[in-house]
């Protein structure tokens, strides 16, 4: 199944939804709007508005407040990939130019601020405390969550509580709150506003898991990028560090890295990955959170909106790209 077909119920709100991204980073000023509007030329999945969307479903929808939301937390999502370009120093993104690439380190840094400043300013339209404490949260803790990535750069002693923990605050955290801001604005229940972050979450941390498996498995073409591009930044995900600390050719990592040989057996490093024990590790891992993501949805009522939700845990369980 596509993404596209499961958004089609809500191809209008989430054609309208990209429009108003194009107008909250517009600008006079020339040279801020062509890197602004860079990224989002480039496409994307718009899984995080579409989560706000879904979870406005639950209370009264009201497009005119959750596209305040949805909006935000897609820019905040996009500001910290013109970051992450930057810090990762990457030349693509979505098989195009980075921004970091067009134009150079500083525009970079200074356009992504930029779109984080519009996303806060988005949110600002909506009255609701709850809804910037929310946000207000999640932001630090994505922060400490790129401050831990950095941290754990080529660090091969970290165990898979450090990892998960660091993708729960880069990934998951951010699209949890999409569910649950949605339900927020659109004034849900107490238990459906929990029941969407739990959802989200689990949704977040597969998504995550499943991203850190294509890395290895996936073609240049469908990643916009060379495969294996973490493991060469020293981002080690857990297809690799499985495979390095319990798999078959545990023996030949640890002496990769003892002897800090392993950068000159990049190439076979990644091969041994792809072929190895940890993408299976990881596969099973993902789909432990999307089983937890449906039983988030269990009991509720039998609509269009459960179904689409359920429908996206399972394209996500087994995407390809």
């Amino acid at each position: 199944m596509k993404l596209v077909d499961i958004y089609f119920q809500l191809k209008a709100d989430v054609n309208y939804i990209e429009q108003e991204l194009e107008r909250a980073i517009d600008t006079q000023l020339r040279d801020l709007y062509l890197s602004s509007t860079h990224l989002l030329k480039a496409g994307g999945k718009r899984i995080r508005p579409v989560f706000v969307l879904l979870g406005g479903k639950w209370g009264t929808y009201d497009l005119d407040r959750l596209k305040h939301i949805a909006v935000s937390l897609e820019l905040i999502h996009m500001a910290t990939l013109v970051h992450d370009d930057v810090v990762d120093d990457a030349d693509k993104r979505r098989g195009r130019e980075t921004v970091k690439a067009k134009w150079d380190n500083k525009v970079a840094m200074y356009t992504g601020d930029y779109i984080l400043a519009r996303a806060l300013s988005t949110v600002t339209k909506l009255a609701n405390p709850q809804i910037h404490q929310i946000l207000s949260h999640a932001i630090v803790e994505m922060c400490k969550g790129e401050i831990e990535q950095v941290r754990d750069l080529h660090n091969w002693e970290q165990g898979f509580r450090t990892y998960l923990r660091r993708i729960k605050r880069k990934t998951a955290l951010l699209i949890a709150i999409s569910c649950q801001l949605g339900a927020v604005a659109s004034e849900a229940s107490a238990d459906l506003v929990r029941r969407m972050f739990r959802y989200g979450y689990n949704v977040g941390m597969a998504f995550q898991i499943t991203d850190d498996i294509l890395d290895f498995t996936g073609t240049d073409k469908q990643l916009g990028k060379p495969a294996g591009s973490d493991l060469r930044q020293g981002n080690i995900t857990l297809p690799a560090l499985y495979s390095a600390t319990k798999g078959a050719n545990k023996e030949r990592f640890q002496n990769w890295i003892a002897q800090g040989t392993l950068q000159e057996h990049m190439d076979e490093a990644i091969e041994l990955i792809r072929r190895g024990e940890g993408i299976a590790v990881a596969q099973s891992l993902a789909a432990r959170y999307i089983e937890r993501a449906r039983q988030e949805l269990a009991g509720l009522p039998e609509n269009q909106t459960k179904k689409s939700l359920l429908e996206i845990a399972s394209f996500i369980g087994e995407r390809k790209f």
